[in-house]
Protein backbone atom coordinates (compact mmCIF):
# COMPACT_ATOMS: atom_id res chain seq x y z
CA UNK A 1 0.00 0.00 0.00
CA UNK A 2 1.67 3.49 -0.77
CA UNK A 3 -1.21 5.22 0.94
CA UNK A 4 -0.36 6.82 4.34
CA UNK A 5 -2.37 6.20 7.41
CA UNK A 6 -3.13 9.89 7.41
CA UNK A 7 -4.79 9.62 4.19
CA UNK A 8 -7.17 6.56 4.13
CA UNK A 9 -10.38 6.71 5.57
CA UNK A 10 -11.85 4.97 8.82
CA UNK A 11 -13.37 2.58 5.96
CA UNK A 12 -9.89 1.59 4.25
CA UNK A 13 -8.14 1.29 7.35
CA UNK A 14 -11.39 -0.83 8.67
CA UNK A 15 -11.31 -3.17 5.31
CA UNK A 16 -7.36 -3.42 6.17
CA UNK A 17 -7.96 -4.48 9.58
CA UNK A 18 -10.83 -7.06 8.30
CA UNK A 19 -8.56 -8.56 5.68
CA UNK A 20 -5.42 -9.45 8.49
CA UNK A 21 -7.83 -10.58 10.30
CA UNK A 22 -9.13 -12.96 7.81
CA UNK A 23 -5.30 -13.99 6.79
CA UNK A 24 -4.27 -14.51 11.15
CA UNK A 25 -7.31 -16.37 10.78
CA UNK A 26 -6.38 -18.75 8.24
CA UNK A 27 -2.99 -18.46 9.56
CA UNK A 28 -4.23 -20.11 12.76
CA UNK A 29 -6.56 -22.63 11.13
CA UNK A 30 -3.40 -23.89 9.12
CA UNK A 31 -1.11 -24.48 12.06
CA UNK A 32 -4.30 -26.34 14.02
CA UNK A 33 -4.20 -28.52 10.98
CA UNK A 34 -0.20 -29.38 11.11
CA UNK A 35 -0.26 -29.85 14.81
CA UNK A 36 -3.16 -31.81 15.21
CA UNK A 37 -2.55 -35.27 16.19
CA UNK A 38 -3.84 -36.84 13.17
CA UNK A 39 -1.65 -35.12 10.98
CA UNK A 40 1.19 -35.64 12.90
CA UNK A 41 0.80 -39.30 13.08
CA UNK A 42 0.06 -39.50 9.28
CA UNK A 43 3.06 -37.38 8.32
CA UNK A 44 4.91 -40.10 10.32
CA UNK A 45 3.39 -42.82 8.81
CA UNK A 46 4.03 -41.03 5.34
CA UNK A 47 7.77 -41.12 6.05
CA UNK A 48 8.01 -44.29 7.96
CA UNK A 49 6.10 -45.84 4.32
CA UNK A 50 8.84 -44.07 1.85
CA UNK A 51 11.47 -45.00 4.26
CA UNK A 52 10.61 -49.06 3.84
CA UNK A 53 9.61 -48.43 0.20
CA UNK A 54 13.22 -47.12 -0.23
CA UNK A 55 14.90 -49.83 1.75
CA UNK A 56 12.40 -52.64 -0.19
CA UNK A 57 13.59 -50.99 -3.52
CA UNK A 58 17.14 -50.95 -2.81
CA UNK A 59 16.99 -55.02 -0.84
CA UNK A 60 15.27 -55.57 -4.51
CA UNK A 61 18.24 -54.32 -6.57
CA UNK A 62 20.61 -56.17 -4.78
CA UNK A 63 18.72 -59.13 -5.07
CA UNK A 64 18.55 -59.08 -8.90
CA UNK A 65 22.06 -58.12 -9.16
CA UNK A 66 23.41 -61.23 -6.83
CA UNK A 67 21.30 -63.26 -8.84
CA UNK A 68 22.63 -62.32 -12.36
CA UNK A 69 25.29 -62.61 -10.90
CA UNK A 70 24.95 -66.19 -9.79
CA UNK A 71 23.14 -66.77 -13.21
CA UNK A 72 25.86 -65.37 -15.17
CA UNK A 73 27.98 -68.45 -13.58
CA UNK A 74 25.94 -70.74 -15.16
CA UNK A 75 25.15 -69.71 -18.26
CA UNK A 76 26.68 -68.59 -21.10
CA UNK A 77 26.08 -65.29 -22.59
CA UNK A 78 24.29 -66.53 -25.52
CA UNK A 79 22.00 -68.52 -22.69
CA UNK A 80 23.04 -71.86 -23.12
CA UNK A 81 23.72 -73.87 -19.66
CA UNK A 82 27.50 -74.25 -18.65
CA UNK A 83 27.57 -78.25 -17.63
CA UNK A 84 30.97 -78.37 -16.56
CA UNK A 85 29.71 -75.80 -13.49
CA UNK A 86 25.95 -76.89 -13.02
CA UNK A 87 26.85 -81.02 -12.87
CA UNK A 88 29.64 -80.55 -9.94
CA UNK A 89 26.79 -78.25 -7.97
CA UNK A 90 24.05 -80.49 -8.59
CA UNK A 91 26.53 -83.58 -7.55
CA UNK A 92 27.06 -81.73 -3.91
CA UNK A 93 23.74 -80.64 -3.66
CA UNK A 94 22.30 -84.27 -4.36
CA UNK A 95 24.92 -85.33 -1.83
CA UNK A 96 23.98 -83.56 0.88
CA UNK A 97 20.43 -84.19 0.67
CA UNK A 98 21.45 -87.67 0.88
CA UNK A 99 23.24 -87.60 3.75
CA UNK A 100 20.09 -85.76 5.34
CA UNK A 101 18.16 -88.31 4.69
CA UNK A 102 20.28 -90.82 5.68
CA UNK A 103 20.80 -88.83 8.99
CA UNK A 104 17.02 -88.32 9.62
CA UNK A 105 16.17 -92.22 9.52
CA UNK A 106 19.03 -93.27 11.50
CA UNK A 107 17.59 -90.69 13.97
CA UNK A 108 14.36 -92.76 13.86
CA UNK A 109 15.40 -95.95 14.46
CA UNK A 110 17.12 -95.06 17.48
Amino acid sequence: MSETSDTRTPAQIEADIERRRQRLAETLDEIGVRVHPKTIVGDAKARAAATVDRTVGRVYVRANRAVSRVTGGFVTEDGSPRLERIVPVAIVVVGLVGLMTLGGSRKGRD
